[in-house]
């Protein structure tokens, strides 16, 4: 059952859908526009991945300097993507009143004017505070981009925009990451994360400058009743709540991998530097790749098929990463990653599809279980480091996959019931 079938979110200032008289008008690829539009989005995933994680390649350094340990070190990055699951959802509400434009332009000022604070938090706790109120900043970016390209895209190219803005995603996260890497190894992590605040703030300005002006948006109401019903239709959705799952579930794997793969790469038997550490990350580039893709694999193999294919190469990688060999670990984390980018783009866009009203809501919801995932991924994967080592973080990673594939069945079995339950005829 669709959103739109549950009659919460026809409430008066709710988002109605685009009129199939306004299609002719969206934006193609190829047509005017697109490109501005998808290299602004693309810009504005750079940014916020990059300002996101910023501490993630850093956190042996941070360790060291405060003198903790990984569980608590990873709190610099728990603390930013958990202040962004709690306020994706208001930050979504204020985007059908304001404009999506006008949200995301404001949500980035706000977090690259926190990322150049950053650098001169004088406690870990400081510190922590500080990049929740960058996480929660940046919460008025994800949601909003999804919703603005269901709404400005022709419905057959929404996947490949949205795969597009998470290939973003995944260039920030790993030029953050190499950025950071290098730049801690001869003046600091503070400095560090003062460059890439930097690289952030020249992100914002294109951004703003290339996202073509909304023509088919149409503002709602901010009353909590209205928002709240439209949420309600949402969870009421059972092909949502399993995408909302499994975002989450692909983002534990991805979140706990990445908070922990610096201090394994650091010590025995690897006993990297920092420099190399950074560069691991430029794996990012398959994610790159994958998330690109994803329109590609959805119409090869279908939506569920594209995400068994998500998770047995997650978990392919996640085996592999269990070796003593530098070079089959890098193999690990480039299946990883490719899994992990593919399965995340195919999901997120399946909910723009599935959602045909209070969209900014409905992305919001996704975002908000995905960056759930993150800061659980990011605490219970380096928890588990500490017990037990790369096998322990490892372990978590493949019950998460296992919870993809357990739910991925689910929704086969559901659609199968489904299909005999309908008239014949009635297509």
């Amino acid at each position: 059952m669709s959103p739109a079938s549950t009659g919460a979110s026809t409430s008066v200032g709710a988002v109605p859908p685009v009129r199939t008289s306004d299609s002719d008008s969206r934006l193609t690829p190829g047509g005017p526009g697109y490109r501005r539009m998808s290299l602004a989005l693309f810009l504005a995933g750079v940014a916020t991945f990059a300002l996101l994680y910023s501490t993630q390649a850093l956190l042996p350094l941070i360790s060291g300097e405060f003198g903790v340990a990984a569980s608590e070190a990873s709190w610099t990055v728990a603390a930013a993507t958990g202040g962004l699951a709690l306020f994706v959802l208001p930050m979504s509400a204020l985007s059908e009143r304001f404009g999506r434009r006008t949200v995301m332009t404001a949500s980035l000022a706000v977090a690259v004017t926190v990322g150049m604070l950053v650098p001169f938090a004088p406690s870990l706790g400081a510190l922590v505070v500080l990049r929740a109120v960058q996480g929660a900043a940046l919460a008025g970016l994800p949601a909003s981009a999804q919703a603005y390209l269901a709404e400005e895209v022709r419905p057959k190219a929404l996947v490949t925009a949205i795969g597009l803005f998470v290939a973003g995603n995944s260039v920030g996260g790993m030029s953050g990451r190499v950025i950071t890497g290098w730049v801690a190894q001869e003046w600091g992590w503070r400095v560090s994360v003062g460059v890439i605040g930097a690289l952030a703030v020249a992100c914002a300005v294109a951004f703003r400058l290339l996202l073509p002006a909304p023509k088919h948006f149409a503002a709602g109401s901010l009353r909590p009743r209205i928002l709240l019903g439209t949420v309600r239709g949402h969870l009421s959705d059972p092909l949502l709540r399993r995408l909302y799952a499994i975002g989450a579930l692909f983002m534990t794997v991805f979140g706990g991998v990445y908070t922990v793969i610096g201090y394994r790469l650091t010590a025995a038997p690897f006993g990297l530097p920092q420099g190399i550490v950074g560069s691991i990350f430029l794996v990012y580039l398959v994610g790159t790749v994958s998330a690109s893709a994803a329109g590609r694999l959805v119409g090869r193999f279908g939506r569920r098929g594209a995400l068994y294919l998500a998770g047995g190469t997650t978990a392919a990688g996640l085996l592999l990463s269990l070796t003593a060999s530098l070079l089959l670990v890098l193999a690990g984390l480039v299946l990883i990653t490719a899994g992990f980018f593919a399965g995340h783009a195919v999901a997120s866009s399946a909910v723009s599809k599935t959602a045909t009203r209070g969209r900014a809501q409905a992305s919001a919801l996704y975002q908000s279980a995905y960056y759930i995932g993150s800061s659980v991924g990011s605490t219970v994967g380096a928890l588990a480091f500490h017990a037990n080592g790369w096998t322990g973080t490892v372990g978590v990673g493949l019950l998460a996959v296992l919870g993809v594939v357990s739910i991925t069945v689910l929704g086969s079995r559901a659609a199968r019931a489904a299909a005999r339950r309908e008239p014949v005829g009635a297509h």
